[in-house]
């Protein structure tokens, strides 16, 4: 399950300086694919060997830079609600704020931990202006400069002493897939529709980890793990307007599933922050079954739906090798397709290719179809192929020039890839290394 770290504090502290510091050492790990839009307020860190999110809640506050109170308490509230660690930012240059001691006396309320970061300190005179912080009553005052990395370190040390070892959830051999979306889509009738299959069919396990609860299946002579974070939480009412909550909810779910079963509503298409929750998906290298729901709400000629699913599919450049089904929960419509194609994407995301399986079938089409030449007039040669052992697809390709490997020839061969070994609806990843 996904670790949460959260940043609170008023705007113009340097809270997205500090996330970007966070996140950076690692994205630049994992954005090795060309095309994934960076998502500015979500990420993922790694420190001393222990991963975790980091959010930005700063990024979700609607309004102008002197925001109001209320939305600066909400924003709190939401990181009290759903992260593990917080960490509050100040500035040193300002001093105490009335809004910063407003911000400590919600925190203090909580259960959670709290470190305070005293941003700015980027010399050693400044140490002595972080100690009026104390003050805040919050204990331990971190120093550090978010622009030049001082004292983060330090302050992180202590950050992950704290987190939960990630917890292997018992059942692993079960494939685990979550129901994501916007509010409204049809979340919780799509899970009730699984359900209805057979009440006493369904055993509850309570979750290991805090807040998903997984839920076992057999139904339909198949057997999986339902991932429902969404019905956890009947008191955060006040937070069911924000995106924030929602894409919260997702990286939950996410994190904690083989495959992202993620609901549209047919009425309005695609959205923004359906993208958003896709590119999540495709970040965390999860399988992906696109349901088009309400179906039955939506005025039909003979192409409706092709011409729907183009267009969902050009949205989603370019990771569009997904499957996409329409359903009416209501009607019972398609249900159970949706579970054969999450079952489907979830041996797609294990396929593994033996090493001359792969170089038989590629070689010869790379030989046919070359990269383009590189700089200079030099030839880049693709020698060797080889899949790595990974619970995603990824494979590598040994080169004599592998920073010269054009993105359109990148996806040249994911897409000869998945024409030869059906990857639908699996996040592919390539690599170029010098043999």
């Amino acid at each position: 399950m996904g670790n949460i770290v959260a940043i609170v504090g008023r705007p113009n502290v340097g809270k997205s300086t500090f996330f970007n510091r966070m996140v950076q050492a690692r994205q630049a790990i994992v954005e090795e694919t060309s095309g994934v839009t960076r998502d500015r307020h979500y990420g993922k860190s790694d420190w001393n060997g222990i991963g975790f999110s980091i959010i930005d809640t700063g990024g979700y506050v609607m309004g102008s830079e002197d925001i109001f109170e209320g939305e600066i308490r909400k924003q709190v509230a939401l990181a009290i609600e759903e992260a593990d660690v917080i960490v509050f930012i100040v500035d040193v240059n300002e001093g105490l704020h009335v809004l910063d001691t407003e911000i400590a006396t919600i925190l203090r309320q909580s259960e959670k931990p709290i470190f305070l970061a005293v941003n700015k300190v980027d010399n050693p005179n400044r140490i002595t202006d972080a100690h009026e912080f104390y003050a805040l009553g919050l204990g331990e005052v971190y120093p550090v400069s978010a622009i030049n990395g001082s004292g983060t370190g330090d302050l992180l040390d202590e950050v992950v002493k704290l987190l939960p070892p990630m917890e292997p959830y018992g059942e692993t051999d079960l494939p685990k897939f979550s129901v994501v979306g916007r509010p409204n889509v049809g979340k919780s009738s799509i899970i009730n529709a699984f359900l209805g299959v057979d009440r006493n069919i369904v055993t509850d396990i309570a979750g290991t980890t805090r807040d998903s609860i997984h839920t076992r299946f057999n139904a339909f002579g198949m057997d999986f793990m339902l991932v429902d974070t969404a019905g956890l939480r009947k008191k955060a009412k006040v937070f069911e307007n924000i995106e924030f909550y929602s894409v919260l909810r997702a990286i939950r779910s996410i994190e904690d599933s083989d495959v992202v079963i993620l609901m549209l509503d047919a009425q309005t298409g695609i959205e923004s922050q359906d993208l958003s929750i896709l590119h999540l998906v495709e970040k965390n290298r999860k399988g992906l079954v696109v349901v088009v729901n309400k179906w039955d709400l939506v005025e039909k000629t003979a192409n409706t739906h092709i011409t729907f699913e183009k267009n969902i599919r050009e949205r989603m450049e370019p990771f569009t090798d997904v499957p996409i089904v329409f359903t009416s929960v209501i009607n019972k419509q398609r249900i159970f397709k949706v579970l054969e194609l999450a079952h489907e994407v979830y041996e797609n995301r294990k396929r593994n290719i033996a090493t001359s399986v792969l170089n038989e079938v590629l070689l010869p089409i790379i030989e046919a179809y070359p990269p383009p030449a590189a700089s200079r007039g030099k030839y880049i040669k693709i020698k060797y192929i080889t899949q790595l052992k990974t619970n995603s697809p990824q494979f590598v390709f040994f080169c004599n020039l592998p920073k010269d490997v054009k993105d359109n020839y990148r996806r040249f061969l994911e897409n000869k890839i998945r024409e030869q070994f059906n990857f639908t609806g699996a996040p592919v990843q390539l690599y170029f290394r010098q043999k």
